[in-house]
């Protein structure tokens, strides 16, 4: 497939070539990801404070995590944003099949992290460990425990929701793959999405020590 063909195929009839489409769409995407980072920043804010204001129970109430649990998660995304980045390569190279590989073991890894994460939480509901007057658990030294908890269902909850999201995306740029739509001339949607996926994996980054390794 040509380029003009590609560019045809594609191109909006609002823009003036296929630079200039794939321009805007980088910058909807960054404005896009800014309201995330302000969504998160809301959330990073709040657990500032409520760690100031109770830095000891903090401290007691995170060892309920499990690190390790947390440590492969944290892997896991970390290699998903290395194959995500390695799906765009390889569409730049006209690599179909090996584009369809990685974009394949983005999902499954994205599907790791939610089965981890499904334990992680079925372990806190079982223990009782729940936000406000859901919390149960008595062996937590400090006052209201309940507040660690609820900041960190709310933010690895919103996370988590996030990464579905992102699964939901990939899925669709598979989908479109296996089809030929995307070509070294056209491959703008993989590549944002991959800004996507690895805006999601640094959030994780920032989360895992900020709840996980407070001690």
């Amino acid at each position: 497939m040509s380029d003009s063909t590609t560019h045809a195929a594609h191109l909006q009839h609002h823009f003036a070539d296929a630079e200039q489409q794939r321009e805007s769409a980088k910058l909807g995407m960054w404005v896009f990801l800014l309201t995330e980072i302000l969504l998160f920043g809301g959330l990073f804010c709040a657990y500032t404070i409520y760690r100031a204001w109770y830095p000891d129970m903090f401290l007691n109430a995170h060892k309920a995590l499990d690190v390790t649990m947390g440590g492969i998660n944290t892997v896991v995304l970390i290699t998903s944003s290395v194959t995500m980045a390695l799906a765009i390569r390889y569409m730049q190279q006209d690599r179909r099949k090996q584009t369809i590989a990685m974009l394949s073991t983005t999902l499954v890894l994205a599907g790791v992290f939610l089965v981890i994460k499904y334990f992680e939480y079925m372990h806190k509901i079982h223990l009782g460990q729940l936000p406000g007057k859901y919390y149960t658990f008595t062996g937590i030294e400090g006052s209201n425990p309940h507040i660690f908890f609820s900041v960190y269902f709310l933010m690895t909850g919103l996370h988590g929701f996030h990464v579905i999201g992102g699964m939901g995306a990939i899925a669709w740029l598979l989908a479109k793959t296996r089809k030929g739509q995307f070509s070294s001339a056209y491959y703008t949607p993989i590549e944002m999405v991959g800004l996507y996926w690895h805006l999601v994996d640094m959030i994780w980054i920032f989360l895992f020590p900020l709840l996980y390794l407070i001690g």
